[in-house]
């Protein structure tokens, strides 16, 4: 029987790929958390590229791994990961950063579309009756 090939990945920019893809992040929603533009994040990415030491605790809270684990020196010890959808979850992380006022038109805004959807599900109920 062929033994199973396992994959090593070298680079740093390749982990850093992989991380970001297994966290549920795009390059776009990667930079805006770590606070970077894209155009960096695929500079990261690429095979001879690693971020400067000031970045590294961002990156690694913001893929819930530990420095080594994004240098490979440590084995993947990943926070356990909740149940829901993750883009949904960062962007109700955000709202809640935002100030009042804001915050409040978020929430009617939200409120609205959940009325609506109710009211759907109603109207379809009767409906079916």
């Amino acid at each position: 029987m062929p033994k199973r090939k396992t994959e090593v990945i070298e680079s740093f920019g390749e982990r850093l790929a992989q991380l970001r893809r297994d966290a549920g992040f795009t390059q776009v929603e990667f930079a805006a958390e770590v606070g970077i533009t894209q155009r960096m994040v695929a500079y990261y990415e690429s095979p001879n590229a690693t971020p400067p030491a000031t970045l590294l605790p961002a990156i690694a809270t913001a893929l819930g791994v530990s420095i080594d684990e994004l240098f490979g020196r440590a084995a993947k010890r990943r926070l356990v990961k909740q149940e829901g959808d993750s883009r949904l979850r960062r962007r109700l992380l955000a709202i809640e950063k935002l100030d009042v006022a804001e915050k409040r038109q978020v929430l009617q805004l939200l409120d609205a579309f959940i009325e609506r959807g109710q009211l759907k599900r109603k109207a379809q109920a009767s409906a079916a009756r």
